[in-house]
Parts: structure tokens; sequence; C-alpha cells
């Protein structure tokens, strides 16, 4: 029995991922290509191989002849009687041909075949591993930085991070463990080729289904996600079961699983809001942590148009527009944002706000409060006409007027004592 060919295989089987019956495979194939190459042809060779115990065998198919003229392919009637005197004319012989009789050169090509076909199947089982990967997060080892590139180790294999894959502000150093989105797996003629980000919005994602056990299950769908790497992120959530706080379920306890998620982002903030087929619904809570007065969305346009209070018009817009940038892109909407005082300058725009939302009736500010009818402040004094101090002393001294002012004055606050007290009782 051949165990160190078994062994092996077995070996190279558990290292490279590669099955024992592609090797075995290979080596029958290898065999033929010898036989080729040392007696000028292989059509009637065949190699059998035992895959318990590792023989090999191989056999030349010649038909008996009374002479023959092709060694390869013929054997004469007397040799054939030598193998087995049952042997007659017309007859196929099986001849076993040593492998110690090829040359250098054929033993030299049927390792080569060998060793291609374990390469090419390394190369294929390599890019099953990673294919089945794609679009999804993989853990990497930082090797080296090569310039403005990061060499990451996944395994068996190594990938690039580049200078546009990168988060502006992230540093690296050798022997550190990171996160990576693979973006595509290419199979060329030098191995497969991993291409990995760490902009990538959807990494943010799939982390979030590795750390949450309702999104894993299906329970919490992340509908729609909008990101700027390094700085912010926005990500709208979905519950299935009405029992379920998809918000609460992605903050988690005490902002655990948030928490877990904005380490190994390194510190990148995240905004997690309810999502709504409601457009206008779903753009109010995009422009959180800002307050919204009321928002107008046109479907068929994929446009809206959003009243903030004056003092939330620098919140809703963010940093930079950071803010209301990644609520677009969140909503699928382009989204206008005015102050109330923007909005009522602008008529055009402001009557339409009006007409579709009624701002006044919805907030009713002068009805609710109605400081003029509860107090009447003209009506239930009349300053002038109760006391008309201007015309009564018009023709005196002006210090005198002046002195009846302040009597006036006087009598006023003493007035409104006694109004406060008729009131309170």
């Amino acid at each position: 029995m051949n165990k160190e060919l078994i062994e092996a295989l077995d070996a190279l089987e558990k290292e490279k991922d590669i099955s024992k019956d592609t090797l075995l495979e290979a080596i029958e194939n290898s065999l033929l290509t010898a036989c080729k190459n040392h007696f000028g042809k292989a059509d009637n060779v065949r190699v059998v191989i035992d895959r318990e115990s590792g023989d090999f065998h191989v056999y030349a198919e010649k038909t008996v002849v009374e002479t023959a003229e092709d060694p390869v392919m013929e054997i004469s009637l007397a040799d054939a009687k030598l193998l087995s005197p049952v042997y007659e004319l017309g007859d196929t012989v099986n001849v076993e041909i040593q492998s110690k009789q090829f040359g250098r050169i054929a033993t030299q090509n049927a390792k080569n075949v060998i060793l291609q076909k374990i390469r090419e199947e390394e190369r294929k089982a390599l890019f099953n591993k990673f294919y089945g990967k794609e679009k999804d997060v993989v853990t990497g080892v930082v090797q080296r930085i090569n310039g403005k590139n990061i060499s990451i180790n996944l395994g068996k294999l190594d990938a690039v991070l580049t200078e546009n894959e990168q988060v502006k502000g992230e540093v690296f150093k050798p022997t550190d463990r990171i996160k990576l989105y693979v973006l595509e797996v290419r199979d060329t003629t030098k191995g497969p080729r991993v291409m990995v980000s760490r902009t990538h919005p959807e990494l943010v994602k799939r982390l979030f289904e590795a750390e949450v056990t309702e999104v894993q299950d299906g329970t919490v769908e992340i509908k729609s996600i909008s990101r700027e790497a390094g700085s912010r992120t926005k990500m709208a959530v979905w519950s299935n079961n009405p029992d379920v706080d998809p918000v609460g379920a992605c903050v988690g306890l005490n902002g655990s699983r948030v928490n877990t998620v904005v380490e190994e982002l390194h510190g990148e903030k995240i905004d997690i809001i309810n999502w709504s087929d409601n457009p206008a619904l779903l753009i109010e809570n995009a422009l959180s942590p800002a307050k919204v007065v009321s928002v107008m969305a046109d479907p068929d346009e994929k446009t809206a148009k959003v009243v903030v209070p004056d003092y939330q018009l620098s919140l809703a817009i963010g940093k930079d527009g950071q803010n209301v940038r990644l609520a677009a892109r969140l909503t699928g909407y382009k989204i206008d944002i005015k102050s109330e005082t923007q909005a009522k300058d602008a008529e055009d725009w402001y009557d339409e706000y009006e007409d579709d939302y009624e701002y006044e009736d919805d907030y009713e500010y002068e009805d609710e409060y109605e400081y003029e009818d509860d107090y009447e402040y003209e009506d239930e004094y009349e300053y002038e006409d109760d006391y008309e101090y201007e015309d009564e002393y018009a023709d005196e001294d002006p210090e005198a007027g002046d002195y009846e002012d302040d009597d006036y004055e006087d009598d006023m606050q003493a007035d409104d004592g006694s109004e406060e007290s008729d009131r309170s009782e």
C-alpha cells in the first residue's frame, strides 16, 4: 500500500482545501501526460488508482497481431502468448507500463501537471470561499502600510485597502484587526482579487446585523441607510412585530448594541430613526434631531418642502449641510428647508405651504391664547376717553400737565390693583 501518497493527499486536502478526488484525478492526468511524452501518444493508456490504498497502475491497451508494426498500439501474437496462452489474433491485451521507465523530461512534465492542478484548485477554492462573502463583512489583520494603501491579510488571501476606500482620520498599524466590507471578488490569472472597503454604507448595516439579534432573524428590517464615513450615519429601521421597538432593539440596553458598532467605526455618530411609508413622516424623522413644523412631499417629483422653527433651521441643515444631505440620501427626496420667517417672506412658496397644511389652523396661536379678547386692554381702560388729561389741561402750564400725568400713573396703578383684586375675587 502506498501510505505516503494517501498521507500527502490528506495533508493537501486540509491545508489547501482541495478534495482528495481532485488530487487523484490530477495524478491520473500527470501519468497520462508522462506516457504521451515518453511514447509519443497516450490514446490507448489507462490509469487505475485505488482510492483507499493509493496503489496505482498504468496499462496500455494493445491489439494482438501477427507481427507488431506499431509497438505502442500493437503486440505480436508470440508476445501475447507469453503473457497468457489464451490470447488469439484480434484480442486486446492490457500491458502494464512501469512508471520507472519514464525519462527525466516526462517525469518533470508529470510533476508540473500535478502542481499546476493544485494551484488551479487552490485558486478556485479561494475564489469560491470569498465569492460567498461578497457583500458581507470579513475580519482582517493589517500587515503593512504601502504608501497610501494598506495591505490586509484575510487568512489565506491578501487584500489591499485603497486610499479611496479608507475613512479619513482612521490610522492603523500592523497587527491591528479591523472589519472590512467585501465589495467584489474577481478571479484573475494570479488568483482571486478581493476589493474591500471601510467607507461603504453597507458596512454599518452588516455590523448591526451581526450585533442585533432582531435584525438577524428578520424581526427588524434596516430599510435605508446613508453615510458619510468617519462622521455620521443615518439609518431607518422598521419592525415586523408591533411589540418590538425597532429603534430600541438597535440601540440596546444603555446603548450597548449601538456603542459596539460605534467603537468598530472609531467614534462615528449613528442616528437611528423609524421608517414610515408616509414620505412626509419619513422626512420629518430623517431630519432628526431637528424639530419640523410641516412637510410638503411630492412623491412623483421626489421633492419635499420643509418648514422648521426659526431657532431649529441651523440644526436641521447641520454642519456644512450634513444633516439635510444625509436625510435626502436616506429618503431619496430632494429636500428644501426654510424657517417659518423665510417661508412667510417667500410669498409663492408660503402660499402653497399655507394652502396644503393650513399652518395657522394647525397651531392656532392667536385663537389658542386670544390675547386681545381675554384682556382687551384698550376697551377695558380707555385711557384717552376716561381721563383725557391732555385736552383738559392743555391751556395750563407744562409743569402742571406733567404733574397730572404722574397722578394719572398713580391712579392707574391703583386701578390695576383693584382690577386684579376683583378678578381674584
